[in-house]
């Protein structure tokens, strides 16, 4: 039978797509008479669950259906806590329960190492928060036309939710954000409107040191600070939040919708914050990369050291070493350490983190991962370690042949994407080495993304350790 527009379905959710929604299949008759599928995504369900939903544009063969009773539900299923859950894209397994939210990524990592052939049983369980809330120390605040400040609705980035709370965001960096959002209302101050090009604020970026308490308020916008605004909410900030050390508007009037500056006006305090992780201080600029999750990152480095056995007597290469978060700590450890990063403005900040830290035995360049591969091999020669923690995009089959073919003796890779972690490393199969340790982190609790802590051997290496034992 032809299905309609509107018409409301009872389907079977069999699996989850790589966003964290439902996916159920179903057939249906076009007006030739021939049976085909129709694949459906179901926001906020769960595997094994069977729903009520109501399907828009069924003609289409994938299509996302509204979600508009749950029948038969996920044993694990539970109310989300957060009032903006069922609009608000910044979180999508609120309704999960988080034990269940980690056995998915465990298993998500190891569909993703066994599709490369590798053995699954490499897999650890994720290691957890044992408190999931109010992790995140960096929060991307958009204004919407009427100057209301929130986060995109889910799927719709042309739409915003305007926020009464975030359960992820520390709880001092909503505070401010609502702050500034009631700063932008007493002024009747306009949000920016993606369609026309026109209005005066576009974002709102916090972030907050969990260490050192210190936050950053950097307003995104299309002119100049206006003045008499502007000065009210450097008295507000001032009054009410004593630990906002840098306040900033940044003037960009680019069409692409990203928090970059053309020019930067600071109304208040510094142009960065200090950080701290690992015993080591680190100055956040609003367009450093940092780790979001402060308390599971310190996890991330600490197992990177654990598992890669660093030693004085050892050369190391670092590479997308960022800002040098795994960079100086490890320094600590080795005889020297290059790092490699293609962002000039992280390797300045690697640089002066590492001067400011009192480390001398560190090389940074800003160059390509390959390029620079070879130009550290050249003059720095092979290191028996190499880490990487390349984008979600992952390093490449060239970088990592090119890992390979320099030949470290241990290979740490710190994934942010299982698929594309799996898929470089069977590049290093043709040179020898063999996949030891895959440790997966959890560092954004309630959405679908996964970190891992991987360890790699040369197999002539291996087999030597193994017989030692």
């Amino acid at each position: 039978m032809t299905i309609t527009k509107g018409e409301t379905l009872v389907v079977d959710i069999n699996r989850l797509d790589e966003k964290g929604s439902g996916r159920a299949v179903i057939w249906r008759e076009n007006e030739k008479g021939v049976s085909k599928k129709l694949r459906l995504t179901i926001p906020q369900t769960l595997p094994g669950e069977t729903v009520q939903v109501t399907v828009d544009n069924p003609e289409r063969r994938r299509r996302k259906a509204i979600l508009e009773e749950v029948l038969e539900s996920n044993p694990e299923r539970i109310a989300a806590p957060c009032p903006h859950f069922e609009k608000c894209g910044g979180c999508v397994w609120q309704h999960w329960d988080y034990q269940g939210q980690l056995k998915q990524k465990t298993n998500h990592v190891k569909h993703a190492i066994e599709s490369q052939g590798f053995d699954p049983n490499l897999v650890r369980d994720t290691i957890g928060m044992d408190n999931p809330w109010h992790y995140r120390n960096k929060m991307e605040f958009t204004f919407s036309k009427d100057g209301s400040l929130g986060l995109h609705e889910q799927g719709n980035f042309r739409k915003v939710i305007s926020l009464e709370t975030c359960l992820i965001a520390g709880k001092e960096m909503v505070e401010a954000a609502m702050e500034v959002a009631d700063w932008a209302k007493a002024h009747e101050l306009s949000g920016y409107d993606k369609d026309a090009h026109e209005g005066l604020l576009r974002h709102l970026m916090v972030r907050q040191s969990f260490a050192t308490g210190e936050i950053m308020l950097a307003l995104f916008a299309t002119e100049p600070p206006v003045e008499n605004a502007a000065n009210d909410l450097v008295k507000r900030i001032q009054e009410k939040f004593p630990q906002v050390k840098s306040l900033l508007w940044l003037e960009n009037t680019a069409w692409a919708d990203r928090t970059q500056s053309e020019k930067t006006h600071v109304l208040d305090g510094r142009d960065f914050i200090y950080d701290e992780m690992s015993g080591y201080r680190f100055r956040l600029w609003f367009d450093t990369f940092f780790q979001t999750n402060p308390t599971q990152a310190q996890k991330l480095v600490d197992l990177a050291i654990e598992i890669g056995q660093p030693k004085k007597s050892e050369k190391m290469i670092d590479l997308f070493c960022g800002v040098g978060t795994f960079s100086l700590p490890f320094a600590a450890r080795v005889g020297e350490l290059a790092g490699i990063e293609i962002v000039e403005t992280s390797i300045e900040s690697a640089k002066r983190n590492a001067a400011d830290n009192g480390i001398d035995n560190t090389y940074f360049l800003a160059k390509d991962a390959r390029k620079g591969i070879d130009e550290v091999l050249e003059t720095f020669g092979s290191p028996e370690l190499l880490l990487l923690d390349p984008p979600r995009s992952g390093a490449g089959g060239k970088v990592m042949r090119r890992i390979g073919r320099s030949k470290p003796q241990r290979i740490v890779y710190v994934s942010c994407n299982p698929d594309t972690f799996a898929t470089d490393i069977k590049e290093l199969e043709q040179f020898g080495y063999v996949l030891k340790d895959v440790q997966p982190v959890d560092l954004f609790p309630h959405t679908v993304h996964v970190e891992c802590v991987v360890k790699l051997y040369l197999k002539e290496d291996y087999e030597a350790e193994f017989n030692k034992r």
